[in-house]
């Protein structure tokens, strides 16, 4: 063949030729691509080098420190007598596991008790989270005036502040019988490691609002019950220490837990509740007392027994984050989170938001029909009390917004082809219960109501109605004869830290709703399941809403009012809005129709000025807990129950009165 003849060619062959300068081509290539690669490297390194960033803006430090930050927090709130038995307890488990230690002849550990006893006194002041005295100079400073106790005193802690335990003896609950499922340190042990027997113990029956089968939870009894929601973090505590100090015992000191997840009805029904307060001598829910057709104390009873009402940061008017908690289970608290908030009274919410999904939260949520009552009161066919879509009492002449759009929604926060309009107070009410089971609905129409009442006559007539008695705008003060009673009410609540008022929203996709499987052409999936469907859908199976959630992307410092996370701030103590805190206090009981008896009213506003230092921001705190350990909340208390409670004056900081008169009352 030629071209293998031409191939074979050994002489001025051009294939051989070309071959040579191939290889030639080939080395000088190989030893660029060298050069390259040494360059390339060369470049990475300097790059590394470069940007290396510096362990700490890595944030790896943030796990070792928050192991150091977590193992100095144990020991702040160790006692000494903690340590007493730590010697046998370590021998007890060594002999139940048979594990071989060496042996410490000679170890005392009394040694130990006594260095961690001069450690701890080393702590500086301002960071013993223990008790160190100064929790009873103010029992003291009533104590050198002469003053003693006086009258019996009932505290009734808050929502979420009672403890709740387990009292199933079912064998599915039985691991945690008698131990706390809300309040201390096994219940985060319990959501971590067993969080779905969790839900299913403290979710309540949708439809009773009673105990599921098989679960038994009941409030914590004692004074111990509110004393302090986890170790170290005191709640109650404060108050009943310096009420010790002149005087009060478990003889005329009574704390009145409760089971704060169900209703006012139910408390009655399953616990007995108000006819135990009764049979003490002692009750705040006077109507329940008063009325013939439940407790027949008669219609003097409040003015034979009670002395005096104090209401510690009342949620009188309803909190604006039970509504986005109830819609979508979040609230600032979850949405707006920083590490420093991780313990104390915000332990319950991070728990809740760490561990559950949106969905489960609000499962949870609707189940409790306690905290139901913390819905804002409203005028239906109309915004008298939060405002309407243009305007809210507590506006800012400069607002940017307002406040009575307690829902809004930004043009870019919702899918193109969804328009979304924003709501005021009685709008977000509607639109709530449109997205919730028929249970839930009524649930709330059986044992709550959320009206303003003007009329006299019908005032008289829901006080023998229980579905009324949480709202004062619906029910009158207690009008004991002959219409000059001795009661007397103070509202005591702190002012000057910024407070969740109203929102703004996002929408996203369609997703089911709940209130579908409730409608009467739900359909079932499984035909087969045994004692009904449990997972019922519309026909076609077609979703029906759209997911909704606080715009935690959206912040604006410069806008009036200040948004954080989707958050518009207003003014209260961090929880509750002012509103809510004080208006009845100084306008809606001022009016006959309201407070026929002509009760007097004292309203004590304490400004919020915490301490940077003290983590709990010390005596002039006005937080919603926190100002029970507040030097001016203990003073009044200690006055009102050592029967000087005349030396009491009305007290504002903040523009309370002048809100109050633009609400529509009449």
């Amino acid at each position: 063949m030629p071209l293998t003849r031409r191939v074979k060619s050994s002489h001025g062959d051009p294939v051989k030729q070309s071959g040579s300068l191939s290889t030639q081509a080939d080395s000088q290539l190989g030893l660029e691509r060298s050069d390259s690669k040494e360059r390339l490297k060369t470049e990475v390194e300097a790059l590394k080098k470069g940007n290396k960033r510096s362990f700490f803006a890595t944030g790896r430090f943030l796990f070792p420190l928050g192991i150091l930050f977590g193992t100095l927090l144990g020991f702040a709130f160790v006692e000494p007598q903690d340590l007493q038995d730590f010697q046998a307890q370590v021998i007890t488990l060594v002999d139940q596991y048979d594990i071989n230690l060496p042996q410490f002849s000679g170890f005392d550990m009394s040694r130990v008790e006594a260095e961690w006893t001069r450690l701890r006194t080393s702590i500086p002041e301002v960071w013993k989270f223990n008790n160190d005295g100064r929790e009873f100079q103010v029992g003291e400073a009533m104590k050198a005036r002469g003053l003693s106790a006086e009258h019996p005193m009932v505290l009734i802690p808050g929502i979420v502040s009672t403890g709740l335990e387990s009292w199933s003896t079912a064998p599915a609950y039985r691991p945690f019988f008698r131990e706390k499922l809300w309040g201390g340190f096994n219940m985060l042990s319990q959501v971590t490691f067993n969080k779905e027997k969790w839900i299913a113990a403290m979710m309540l029956d949708p439809i009773t609002g009673l105990d599921p089968p098989d679960a038994k939870i009941r409030a914590a009894e004692g004074i111990d019950a509110a004393s302090s929601l986890i170790q170290g973090y005191w709640i109650w505590s404060k108050i009943v220490e310096n009420l010790a100090v002149i005087n009060y015992d478990t003889n005329n000191l009574f704390l009145a837990p409760y089971d704060w997840r169900l209703s006012y009805y139910n408390l009655e029904e399953r616990d007995g509740y108000f006819s135990k307060l009764k049979t003490t001598i002692e009750s705040l829910n006077s109507k329940w007392v008063e009325s013939p057709l439940h407790g027949n104390g008669g219609s003097d009873w409040v003015e034979k027994h009670i002395e005096g009402y104090v209401a510690i940061a009342p949620t009188h008017l309803g909190v604006a984050k039970a509504m986005a908690a109830f819609l979508s289970g979040e609230m600032k608290d979850t949405v707006q989170m920083h590490p420093a908030g991780a313990y104390g009274h915000l332990t319950v919410w991070v728990v809740l938001e760490r561990f559950f999904s949106r969905k489960e939260r609000q499962s949870l949520f609707r189940s409790w029909a306690g905290s139901a009552s913390m819905w804002m009161k409203w005028l239906q066919g109309g915004n008298a009390i939060w405002g309407n879509g243009t305007h809210a009492p507590d506006d800012d002449c400069d607002a940017t917004h307002s406040h009575g759009q307690l829902i809004a929604f930004r043009e870019n926060s919702t899918p193109a082809d969804d328009i979304s309009a924003n709501m005021t107070a009685v709008d977000a009410s509607t639109w709530i219960l449109e997205h919730t089971p028929v249970t839930f609905q009524k649930m709330l129409e059986s044992n709550y109501s959320y009206g303003i009442e003007r009329d006299e006559a019908q005032l008289k007539r829901n006080n023998v109605d229980h579905t009324k008695w949480s709202n004062p705008l619906e029910v009158s003060l207690p009008r004991s004869l002959p219409y000059a009673p001795s009661m007397k009410i103070y509202c005591v609540y702190g002012h000057g830290k910024e407070t969740e008022r109203s929102y703004w929203y996002a929408r996203g996709q369609y997703e089911h709703d709940e209130a579908p499987p409730d409608a009467a052409s739900a359909q079932c999936e499984d035909e087969d399941v045994v004692g009904g469907c449990e997972k019922a859908r519309p026909p076609l199976d077609m979703p029906l809403s759209r997911i909704s959630w606080i715009d935690a992307a959206y912040t604006n410092e410069t806008a009036w009012p200040k948004v954080r996370n989707g958050v518009k701030m207003g003014e209260g103590d961090g929880t509750v809005s002012l509103i809510s805190l004080g208006s009845m206090c100084v306008e809606g009981w001022k009016r006959k129709r309201w407070n026929p008896a002509g009760i007097k009213i004292t309203t004590v506003e304490l400004p919020h000025r915490p301490v940077p230092t003290i983590p709990r921001g010390g005596a002039n705190t006005s937080d919603h807990v926190d100002i029970l350990g507040s030097t001016g909340l203990n003073e009044i208390l200690l006055k009102v129950a050592s029967g000087v409670g005349s030396e009491i004056q009305d007290h504002f900081v903040s523009n309370i009165r002048e809100y109050s008169q633009k609400m529509q009352w009449d």
